[in-house]
């Protein structure tokens, strides 16, 4: 019983300390929330040195996620997410110590870096170690990670503003950091995960994947047998020895074969930003204020949302590898689609006081957790080529943060020139264009190992 037990506690110890990538990622992007109103009254920010406060992380990201698709592929899925967890520490440290603002915002950036590289790294990894039965499930752990992330820090936010009021009395550099400048308690919480996920980095192995790729062979196939079993890892191994070694480069991705999978490698994680959800996100607690229902303050609205993204991811965690991805996305899409075309009239209309806005906001949010947000991560992880697929998931994580990037632009923009109710159809439109190119191009991947997958886009006619 033992010898069947520790393989199973190998795989979901692994899978464990990889979404800690996840959780810092969502922490991170979330923990400025908080911080930006303080950091500016401390420093007397300019609204320009505001925007460069929370966007100096987004340049590190895409420089973090440009770079980890190469560095995966040629030293391995774990030396990166070490590097990852690294720049995770150091930047939590010099958030909360540095002195001036030019060096906070570096350490930022270095902490972009790390989400950057966590946000391809993580659901490549995870991707790679798990057996095919529970592969979306896994990998779908990484998006609850990350909401989970985004949620603590919301709370960590919210408990640390209520301890500064306190008359708790505290003293020395603890009482700089969680009272007098109660900001930089809020970066350096971010430290303990980081470290935790640093020392746990320590202790997993290799993707067996990646070693195959490189020619490790024994240790490559010894331990992909701990990871998906004996049966599994052999039906594996004799598709991989059937395809043979080919060294790809980012042009076979155009090839027709691979046509399809880049188009939804692309795709989807545009979709995912273009749907909205930054745009619930940011004017979420007003358009509650407007719903009429009773917040005390903004950071007590970040955590209904935070709750109402976590509990709805459960739903991809428990479904995804049962009912599939094509369904989970083509329901969820076209439930966000309806709830936010009903957004978009309350907001047309002026009808904003009613139940009718607060509960399409709740099933825009629940359709969005399901589907649009974990699945980019789950189809991504599994349609690319075993030889270039670090770098592959590298380019689809890259156009995410560059829509990201668009869509903070121009939602603002959208809500003053032509009004919030023709905003949120045009995120609808969006909406229904992701379920019209899931349903012609998505074949379903439940079950199948990433090897047979990969020898099913390259049977294809395309």
């Amino acid at each position: 019983m033992g010898r069947q037990r520790n393989p199973v506690r190998t795989l979901w110890f692994a899978c464990v300390v990889a979404a800690l990538g996840g959780f810092l990622f969502g922490f991170d992007m979330a923990v400025v929330s908080g911080i930006l109103p303080l950091v500016a009254k401390q420093f007397s920010l300019s609204a320009f040195q505001q925007g460069w406060f929370v966007s100096s992380a987004l340049v590190g990201c895409i420089g973090g996620v440009a770079a980890s698709g190469e560095l995966g592929d040629r030293y391995g899925r774990r030396r990166v997410l070490l590097l990852a967890a690294v720049l995770f520490l150091v930047s939590a440290l010099g958030c909360g110590l540095l002195p001036t603002f030019p060096s906070i915002v570096v350490a930022r950036i270095l902490g972009g870096v790390g989400v950057g590289i966590a946000s391809s790294m993580v659901p490549l990894y995870i991707s790679e170690i798990a057996p095919a039965n529970i592969r979306g499930r896994m990998v779908t752990y990484y998006q609850l990670a990350v909401t989970l992330g985004i949620l603590v820090a919301y709370l960590s936010n919210a408990f640390l503003v209520q301890a500064m009021s306190s008359s708790m009395e505290l003293s020395g550099w603890i009482g700089v950091w969680f009272r007098e400048e109660v900001w930089r308690g809020m970066f350096i919480v971010g430290a303990l995960p980081a470290l935790v996920f640093l020392l746990g980095l320590l202790g997993i192995p290799e993707s067996p994947r990646w070693l195959l790729q490189k020619g490790h062979t024994a240790a490559g196939a010894a331990l992909l047998a701990r990871f998906v079993g004996e049966t599994e890892a052999t039906a594996d191994l004799a598709s991989r020895r059937q395809q043979g070694q080919r060294k790809s480069s980012y042009r076979d991705l155009f090839s027709p074969q691979l046509r399809k999978p880049l188009l939804l490698g692309l795709l989807l994680p545009f979709f995912s930003q273009f749907c909205g959800i930054n745009a619930i996100i940011y004017y979420g607690p007003s358009i509650l204020s407007d719903a009429g229902v009773s917040l005390s303050n903004s950071l007590q609205s970040q955590i209904i949302f935070g709750v109402a993204n976590l509990a709805f991811t459960l739903i991809a965690v428990w479904k995804v590898d049962q009912l599939g991805r094509r369904p989970l996305y083509l329901a969820g899409t076209a439930a966000a689609a309806l709830s936010l075309t009903a957004v978009g009239a309350c907001m047309y209309t002026e009808n904003t006081q009613g139940l009718l806005l607060l509960l399409s906001v709740v099933i825009f949010l629940a359709s969005f957790a399901f589907s649009i947000g974990p699945l980019k991560f789950v189809v991504a992880s599994e349609i690319f080529p075993s030889d270039i697929r670090g770098r592959a998931i590298a380019l689809s994580i890259m156009v995410m943060w560059v829509a990201d990037t668009v869509i903070g632009q121009l939602t603002p923009v959208l809500l003053e020139s032509i009004g919030a109710g023709f905003t949120f159809w045009f995120f609808a439109f969006w909406c229904v264009f992701a379920f019209i190119v899931v349903y012609r191009l998505l074949p379903e991947t439940k079950g199948k190992s990433l090897e047979e997958i990969e020898d099913g886009w390259l049977e294809r006619n395309v």
